[in-house]
């Protein structure tokens, strides 16, 4: 049997870091999202995110770190929630045959996560000339009108965004 000083010595940083903070940032989370289940799972992603970088925080910097993390996470999931909720709601204009099955709804939120995510990584410009032309329908020259730049702006706005998406799909695949 190894006793707590001998394991203590053996522990690693990320051992050492999650020992040390993983009741702090629990806590932390739950003030935050007045919810401790989510709270816990969020925690739980906290450290898989550090786990999947391959490194840790110096110890005088760790809640810092952890918090960092953690609060994109909340970003995450008060934008998926969001995602969810508007999803939920068009869903319930549907006729009840059509409404689609828990399995196909999951789904579905998840590529609008996944859609999400990667508009975002689009600056401000592109991401509302896309939206205004694939959601709203909007012409070219509206869009250019609206955001105050030319058409062939609205061109390469819509190419990048279509760019994006297509390197997105490439990545997707197995």
């Amino acid at each position: 049997m190894v006793s707590i000083k001998q394991r203590d010595r053996r522990e690693g940083p990320f051992d050492a870091l999650y020992h040390n903070h993983h009741s702090w940032l629990r806590r932390w989370l739950s003030a935050k999202l007045g919810c401790s289940h989510t709270a816990a799972d969020l925690a739980h992603d906290t450290y898989l995110r550090i786990l999947a970088r391959g490194t840790t925080p110096a110890p005088d910097q760790s809640r810092r770190f952890l918090t960092q993390i953690a609060k994109g996470l909340v970003i995450d999931h008060y934008r998926r929630r969001r995602i969810e909720a508007a999803y939920l709601e068009t869903l319930s204009l549907l006729p009840e045959p059509e409404a689609p099955s828990p399995e196909e709804r999951a789904l579905a939120i998840e590529a609008l996560v996944e859609i999400d995510v990667l508009l975002h990584r689009l600056p401000d410009k592109p991401r509302r000339a896309f939206l205004m032309c694939r959601l709203d329908g909007l012409s070219y020259p509206e869009i250019a009108k609206s955001l105050g730049v030319s058409v062939s702006s609205v061109e390469k706005y819509i190419a990048k965004a279509l760019l994006v998406c297509h390197q997105a799909m490439g990545e997707s695949k197995p």
